[in-house]
């Protein structure tokens, strides 16, 4: 395949797999190897490229993904417009498990993972107060309702460091907040695709309600999973048609997000 990908899909938790006549890619970058080798296709007459976010065989826990080599391998293929399904946790009884959130804000509460490529060479500040493409989440929210599986369009999503789950504390203090969902990935995912000039959407599989929400023992791995698996056939198709959806074109604002700012890195 010659053809350059324009689309990437980061796949989360139990999503390990999305196109099936592929080649596979080993893309080096700076910042090391990404977490798998790429897989490139085609859907819908648009070249993707597709990466496990934890690698095929789960290998990397949250707080350990590279996140600087995944997004930059992304973007050395030529993808500039990123789709990213994670899993989540409710942080409301009113979203149960299998319910669809397309969030439109973003709260940071992890503590030790890199979050910039700009740490040499002079500050680069970009801008950061709607942390998603508006364009792609505006096509994916079209796209779920058409399909019979409306979302939820608005919301926050509360990255926590991990590896473990959120104590009933924490997770109630969140949703004091405000905070709609709650998960481990999507951060610094977001962020960095705003400094490489990347479109990035979010797709929140909510799994389970979040230990404050819900009064049992509390959410284990096996239910995260058990959920995920029971939609990732689902996923997998509303991700298929929200990219032949996609505008071939970006006019929206994270193509134009480092206008103007003097950058360190030649970005691939």
């Amino acid at each position: 395949m010659t053809d350059q990908a324009t689309i990437g899909v980061i796949g989360g938790s139990g999503f390990y797999e999305f196109l099936d006549d592929a080649q596979e890619m080993a893309v080096e970058t700076p910042f090391g190897w990404p977490s798998d080798v790429l897989t490139i296709g085609t859907v819908g007459g648009r070249c993707v490229a597709f990466l496990p976010r934890h690698g095929r065989d789960h290998r990397y826990p949250p707080h350990r993904i590279p996140y600087l080599a995944n997004m930059w391998a992304l973007r050395s293929v030529g993808v500039r417009q990123v789709l990213a399904p994670n899993a989540v946790g409710s942080l409301t009884p009113a979203y149960g498990p299998g319910t669809l959130v397309i969030p439109d804000q973003l709260v940071d509460r992890t503590t030790c993972r890199p979050q910039t490529y700009y740490n040499e060479g002079g500050a680069v500040h970009v801008q950061f107060a709607d942390p998603y493409c508006p364009d792609g989440r505006a096509v994916a929210a079209a796209t779920a309702l058409e399909s019979g599986w409306p979302a939820v369009t608005s919301g926050t999503l509360v990255v926590i460091e991990g590896p473990r789950f959120s104590t009933r504390a924490e997770s109630r203090w969140y949703a004091a907040q405000g905070w709609t969902i709650v998960g481990m990935t999507g951060h610094p995912e977001a962020v960095l695709a705003r400094e490489l000039a990347l479109c990035y959407t979010s797709l929140s599989l909510v799994t389970d309600t979040d230990a404050g929400v819900d009064e049992g023992e509390g959410v284990t791995h096996a239910e995260v999973m058990g959920v995920f698996a029971e939609n990732v056939t689902r996923l997998r198709d509303l991700l298929m048609t929200i990219i032949g959806n996609l505008p071939e074109e970006r006019t929206c604002p994270c193509a134009s997000a480092l206008d103007g700012l003097k950058l360190p890195l030649v970005l691939p």
